[in-house]
Order: structure tokens, then sequence, then C-alpha cells
């Protein structure tokens, strides 16, 4: 039988998609991709916004139009959020929400038995982490799951209620997993989670600074990456396992959200700007020329023209690389959803479109500070002519080539910016 996979949303739930594409091709079943029919077609879905919701529902539509044969489950955080609305999809056959992904060989094998429709959503304040080891990765860069659960509660987040607590994976799996993808040819690792600098908290003592440095032990990792981490995550400990250990890449992503500190205390967050400008400082004092990029929120209940004009000013003021900016959506059950002056669409609109005009203006001015520069960039993909690939700070390398160096280390001379890439020379 062939199945394909939909994921939307984050770097957690692409890791998701592949443990279950693992779990499936070791039964025997054939991927095939998402264009193509398949026999089971499955939507692991993401809820963050509405427009996540509306893309998530209207996926599994298209899924089931393009086979009405087709066994459809439906996973993630939006089944976990809104089951009953998608048990009532006529064509679902499976729901699940954020636990027994690991499962969903059982879950199917059931419904090919029974032929009933399944249903099986646990109370996400109640869980344990849910262990899950992947085999492969189907990209250069491999992501690995360290963490589940959020208990930041910001005002804006439906997040801590799909995905509950945070809880940690065993630290002997990560090394297991890690070493096994390394093996496989991956040269760099990705740590994901919905809170991955929480890893450790419910841990004895073992935190995410101790997994850092076990991991940049290994040999034969070149380079560690982590997909996202909270400014209150950055302690001493870790900022010295930054200084000592260059493994790590010259890239982080920490979210800023907003850079007013009326907004921040309205949105609940744990920080306000001059705590955050104060740990980029230090991060820079240790690594200069490191990429910061980070996610912004406009359009938060009451998000004044001047709250707007100081965000833009602490953004200019960080220098971060790149932004990526989403209007608030009103999320029922957070307390955000429930404030006054909530903010019109076209307000929004044209704020997310000044910060994207600002990031563009970012992205190149750190991308020429390179122009002239040698640097390894591992090839991602060979694209007609071109491998395109990212250096350990994330520059988008685009080089002309007649071979095939997908996965190696490919030292080049960075020429020009050709947004949103730049031109690298092969150096023999």
């Amino acid at each position: 039988m062939k199945f394909n996979i939909y994921t939307l949303g984050c770097k957690v739930n692409t890791y998701e998609s592949n443990v279950m594409s693992d779990l499936l091709k070791n039964k025997g079943y054939t991927e095939v991709s998402t264009n193509d029919l398949a026999d089971i077609s499955i939507i692991n879905t993401c809820t963050v916004t509405n427009t996540a919701d509306n893309k998530s529902f209207k996926t599994i539509r298209h899924a089931i139009k393009q086979n009405e044969d087709a066994i459809v489950v439906v996973v993630g955080c939006m089944s976990q959020n809104k089951k009953e609305e998608v048990l009532k999809v006529d064509g679902v056959d499976i729901v699940l929400g954020n636990v027994g992904k690991s499962k969903v060989v059982e879950y199917i094998d059931e419904f090919i038995k029974t032929k009933e429709k399944k249903l099986d959503i646990y109370d996400m304040m109640d869980t344990t982490f849910e262990p899950m080891i992947l085999n492969n990765f189907n990209k250069t860069r491999a992501f690995i799951k360290i963490q589940d659960g959020c208990n930041n509660y910001c005002a804006f987040c439906i997040i801590p209620y799909v995905r509950g607590d945070v809880r940690s994976k065993d630290k002997n799996l990560v090394l297991q997993e890690t070493n096994h993808l390394i093996n496989q040819g991956h040269k760099e690792i990705v740590l994901t989670g919905i809170h991955t600098g929480h890893y450790g908290s419910d841990l004895k003592d073992y935190n995410f600074s101790d997994l850092l440095k076990e991991l940049c032990k290994i040999e034969g990792l070149e380079r560690l990456r982590i997909s996202s981490i909270e400014i209150t995550e950055l302690d001493d400990e870790f900022l010295d396992v930054l200084k000592n250990n260059k493994k790590l890449v010259d890239h982080m992503h920490i979210p800023l959200q907003s850079g007013s500190d009326a907004v921040l205390k309205r949105m609940n967050r744990k920080y306000d700007k001059a705590y955050f400008i104060d740990k980029i400082n230090k991060i820079r004092s240790i690594r200069p020329n490191i990429s910061i990029t980070t996610d912004v929120i406009v359009g938060f209940p009451g998000e004044t023209e001047e709250e707007f004009n100081e965000t833009i000013e602490t953004i200019k003021k960080v220098e971060f690389t790149k932004l990526h900016v989403f209007p608030y959506s009103r999320r029922k059950g957070t307390v955000a959803d429930e404030m006054d002056n909530q903010i019109d669409e076209n307000t929004k609109h044209n704020r997310v479109k000044t910060l994207m005009n600002l990031s563009e203006e970012l992205e190149k001015k750190y991308m020429n500070k390179f122009v002239n520069k040698e640097v390894i960039f591992i090839p991602e993909i060979k694209k007609e002519e071109y491998l395109i690939g990212h250096t350990g700070n994330y520059l988008q390398v685009k080089m002309k080539s007649n071979e095939d160096l997908v996965g190696q280390d490919v030292k080049v001379l960075l020429k020009e910016v050709n947004y949103p890439y730049i031109i690298g020379e092969k150096i023999d």
C-alpha cells in the first residue's frame, strides 16, 4: 500500500512526520508524494493561528478529494484542539492529537481490519514524553525532537493547551539518535522542541547545557543547531557552552515577539527590552558575527502606533539578521482573545508589510558583510546548474557547478549578494 504525509506548521511536526514515515516504511508501506494517489493520507496539522487551522482543514479536504477511497488520518495540534470538528469531516477515518503518532501503524492496521472510525485524543496536561527515534532524515540537516510542551502561557498562544506541560526526551535516546543519524551521513543536527531551551527542567540534575556539551563531543558531528530558544534560557552556563564549543553554529533563532515593554507585559512574556538587548550583547561578545533571527507579532490587542514604532527601533538596535513576522491571530481560550482594543486586519497587514521590508534590508546588510570571504557551505539540493545550501550562520549560498556535491562540505568564495542568495565560487 502507498502512503503520503502532509506536514503543516513547525519543525517538531516535520520531525514527527519523518518518524511516522519511517514506521510505515519499516512495515512495508511505500511513500509517495502528496501529488500522487495514495491508499493512506496522513495530515499532520497545525493550530498556531486561524490561518493554520484553515490551511489544515483545506489540506484534509484536498487529500480526501484526491482519493475518496484512501484511509485518511488526521493528527497533531489542530486535531487536538478541534477534535469534534475534524471527526465530522466526511472522509476522515482516524483522528489523533499529539499523543499516538509513534503508534500510527497500529491505528491504521486496526482500521483496515475493522473499518471503524477512531478518535483517540489524550489529555495533554497528564501525559509523558512520547519516545520517538528517527532512523533517517530526508534532508541534509537532520532534526531531533528533544522536548515537548510549554508552560510559559503567553497571552496569545494556544500551544501549551494542545502540547501540554514541559517534558524531556531521555538523554541516552538523544545521544543514540544523534550517533545513528551521523552514521547515516548527516553532518548537521538541529535540536527542536516546543520549548527547546527548557529541556531538562523535568529531569534530575541534567539540563540543556549538559546535553549540548555531550553532543558536541560526538565524533562526526560538524554542526549543531538549535531551532529556537527563548532569551530567558540563555543563562551563563549556556553562554559558556557557546563560547567553548565551535560545533554550535553561528546562528540562533530567538523570539522577540514585540520590542515594546508595554506590549511584552500584556503578552505575558518573561523579559523586557533591556533584558533582551543585554543578552544579545553578551552573545555577540562571544560570537561577533553570529546571525540572530527572530519572531515578531504585530497587531497584538492594544498595540498603538507608538508601540509599533518602538518595536521597529528595538529591531534596528538589535540588528537581527531576519524577521519572521506574524499578524496577531485570536485564539479562543487564550487571555488575549478576551482583551479589549483588538486591532483591525488592515492595520495588521500594513504593519506586517513594514516589518517584512525591514527584514529584507537587515538580511542584505548582514549578507554583504561576507562578500569576498571564504566559507564552508553544505549543498542541500542541486537545481539545474546550481548547488544550493547553507553556511553555519545560515547564509543561503548558490553556486554554479556540474558536480553533485549535495551533503558534502564545499569551500567557496562569496562573490555577491543576489537576494535571497549569496553567490559562491568554489575554491579547489
